[in-house]
């Protein structure tokens, strides 16, 4: 028989079991990475089979690598478009107290990334007092590019973890299992700009193996900072100290 985690909190909005659910479902269906399995869920509790940690390893960071390009491949109907079955906005951020996640049908990343992620962070940001004047005129600037098209790519839209932090990859004797999702129609890229901002064992490996399976469009690298925007600015949002710092330091690089 297998061992449960039942996760569960008081504190969390309603609904958010279910849009977690939901999402590790969708995530799963694509058929690539591995991803914890859902066994039970209801008004204030999920339960996931129990993952036994073990050490990454090289060979585990390539097939999670491969793993991810066949998960982004399966594809979404639009940027921002939710999880199958799931209707309405989501969540993203620590069970005990996360922010709503923009979720609709945008026709172009720029436009998604710029109206449903950065933009409402952006205002949520000045409002705490964690962003003064001068990172809002750079931050607002950078939604204005990234909203005209200047930094699109030709990718279309990837079914995404959409929390891809290495603390949601919990590595195994058997590979690495995903958990924890905000699953969406996203970029590719910022599923494994998200891996490198708090470090990943093995980056290199999982990169290398994600572009040989599905190839990235040139000046990756080059946008990696502009993928962690979002998430450093939602940071910020949260906990403050240096993150706004270092979201409008990636935000100058494109603007």
């Amino acid at each position: 028989m297998r061992s449960i985690h039942r996760k569960s909190s008081a504190s969390a909005p309603e609904g958010y079991t279910a849009w977690e659910a939901a999402g590790l479902r969708w995530l799963a269906a694509a058929g690539g990475a591995a991803v914890v399995e859902v066994l039970d869920e209801g008004p204030h509790h999920l339960d996931l089979v129990r993952l036994t940690p073990a050490a990454s390893t090289p060979g585990h960071a390539e097939a999670l690598g491969r793993g991810l390009a066949a998960t982004h491949g399966a594809g979404a109907a639009a940027y921002g478009a939710p999880p199958e079955h799931w209707v309405g906005d989501g969540w993203l951020g620590p069970l005990a107290q996360p922010l709503p996640l923009v979720l609709g049908a945008w026709p172009t990343w720029g436009a998604f990334y710029a109206q449903a992620r950065l933009a409402p962070l952006v205002r949520r940001g000045r409002d705490r007092g964690v962003l003064d004047l001068d990172d809002v005129a750079v931050l607002d600037r950078l939604v204005a590019t990234v909203d005209s098209g200047a930094l699109d790519t030709d990718d279309a839209p990837a079914r995404i973890h959409g929390d891809l932090w290495s603390g949601n990859v919990v590595w195994t004797a058997s590979g690495a299992v995903l958990i924890d999702p905000a699953a969406h129609g996203g970029h590719r890229e910022a599923d494994l700009a998200m891996l490198a901002l708090f470090g990943c064992p093995h980056l290199e490996r999982v990169v290398d193996a994600y572009a040989g399976s599905a190839p990235l469009a040139d000046g990756f690298r080059d946008r990696v900072a502009l993928h962690q925007v979002h998430p450093l600015l939602l940071h910020a949002v949260l906990f403050g100290g240096s993150y706004a710092t270092q979201t409008v330091r990636a935000a100058r690089r494109y603007v």
